[in-house]
């Protein structure tokens, strides 16, 4: 769904949204008689023009100018006023942060970009540099729909893709990379393409946000395809999809000295995972996420569905946009997260390798085959959380006392799945592969998580109180 343009200076992501475009807001530079409060509130607003700021005041995220005029509509939340700017009421409105999670969901569906500004220091720190003195304040991440990490703004079975369309000077004609990410689970994949098969390519991916540079944005050939996408598409800088610098990015993410442990890139290719990671870098502001390495995906390893067959066929989705009534939830009686993404992504991108089915094909046979083993392996995954997710939360520090026990929960799922699979004999397909990784699940953090932790957690880590009496002397 392509969001219609707003006419008000904050506005949401539509089909193609270039920040640098977007007009700042009235209040663009502080002003004589202004409250240091509202001045700072200024400030980090003229930085941050094209997202809606969330600014942190006590237990409240508040919003003011257009920004408070648009959430308020946004969200059928009152709208109300906090002081003057040159002789006019400053419009103001807000929401608990407790509930803030809610009210993000609800404006990024609606196609914003929110900039999440916190208190960085106590208030009485804040008093002893003077009575006047503001708490010290910056935006810590740019909240946007490819970049989604909580369990409350994502859908437990779907992938939530950041995509990069790169296509470098000089290349041929046509030679265009596509890279996606989601941070959610870490997943990295790149794949060169051309442009009579792009518009598939993406329709496969589906991404919820899709970043292009200026150049590219401007080439005729390509805006009409970029407004039938259907998640955000936002304009970046250039310098982000230099190829240039691309390898220098890349392995300084990953601290490698080389990429060729990881594969064979071409030049597009590296492009378009460097500017994945320009964004990412951009928008989590100093949290590194635990990306898996670029896997390079062969242009002819999977079948080319063009948009409006896989439209008709209801893969993923009805005509009408809903996913009951299509294939896919039709046949998904997956019992985890984790196989309910590996499921939709299967059937969005059907694999064209011999072998690769062959594989699939012999592991369920086997399965099939064990009616009382496969009942077993479902009660426990049932049981098993959904631990890449939690992890992600945790590396970018935005997870939780319960995160880190998920992890201590998972882990000991798979050395039960491992005693349970491994018992049998004439293991087929994929799964000799995957009980070898089942088989190194570390049994020293699961023992630590286990002695560490409570039974009973709270939600959030600033709740305190989530570390078992008697597992550190000094901390008891």
């Amino acid at each position: 769904m392509i969001l219609p343009a707003c006419s008000d200076s904050v506005q949401p992501m539509n089909a193609i949204t270039d920040p640098k475009s977007e007009p700042v807001e009235k209040a663009s530079a502080p002003a004589a008689g202004l409250t240091p409060m509202m001045a700072q509130y200024i400030e980090i607003k003229t930085a941050n023009p094209d997202s809606l700021l969330f600014y942190r005041m006590g237990d409240f995220y508040e919003l003011f100018f257009e920004d408070a005029e648009q959430a308020s509509r946004a969200l059928g939340i009152t709208l109300t006023k906090r002081g003057k700017h040159e002789g006019a009421d400053i419009p103001m409105c807000g929401v608990p942060v407790h509930a803030s999670d809610d009210y993000l969901q609800r404006l990024i569906k609606l196609g914003f970009r929110v900039a999440v500004c916190e208190q960085l220091e106590n208030p009485a720190e804040a008093k002893k540099r003077g009575y006047k003195a503001v708490v010290k304040r910056d935006v810590v991440r740019l909240v946007t729909p490819g970049t989604l990490t909580e369990e409350t703004l994502l859908d437990a079975g779907s992938s939530n893709y950041l995509a990069a369309l790169a296509r470098v000077k000089g290349s041929e004609d046509g030679a265009f990379a596509l890279a996606w990410v989601d941070l959610s689970t870490g997943e990295f994949r790149v794949t060169e393409t051309e442009l009579s098969r792009l518009e598939t390519d993406i329709a496969r991916v589906d991404p919820k946000e899709l970043i292009v540079s200026d150049a590219l944005i401007e080439d005729q050939k390509l805006r009409g395809l970029l407004d039938e996408v259907g998640g955000a598409v936002v304009h970046q800088p250039a310098a982000f999809f230099a190829s240039s610098t691309a390898d220098e990015r890349l392995t300084r993410f990953f601290s490698v000295s080389s990429l060729d442990a990881f594969g064979t890139f071409s030049r597009v290719e590296k492009a378009a995972a460097s500017a994945i990671l320009s964004y990412i870098e951009k928008t989590q502001i100093g949290e590194k996420p635990a990306l898996s390495a670029p896997l390079r995906e062969e242009p002819q390893g999977f079948m080319l569905i063009d948009p409006a067959t896989r439209a008709n066929l209801e893969l993923t989705k009805t005509l009408s946009g809903e996913k009951k009534g299509a294939l896919l939830s039709t046949i998904d009686f997956t019992v985890t997260g984790g196989g309910a993404r590996l499921l939709a992504d299967r059937l969005a991108s059907p694999s064209m390798d011999v072998g690769t089915i062959n594989d699939r094909l012999d592991a369920i046979q086997w399965f099939l085959e064990r009616r009382a083993l496969r009942e077993e392996v479902r009660d426990h995954l049932k049981k098993a959380p959904d631990m890449v997710r939690c992890l992600a939360r945790l590396t970018l520090s935005r997870g939780g006392p319960r995160d880190m026990a998920a992890i201590g929960s998972g882990l000991k799922a798979a050395r039960a799945l491992y005693d349970l699979i491994g018992r049998d004999e004439g293991h087929a397909g994929s799964i000799v592969a995957n009980l070898d990784v089942l088989a190194n699940a570390p049994q020293g953090l699961i023992e630590l998580l286990q002695s560490a932790l409570k039974q009973e957690l709270p939600l959030l880590k600033r709740d305190g109180g989530f570390v078992e009496s008697g597992y550190d002397e000094a901390l008891d």
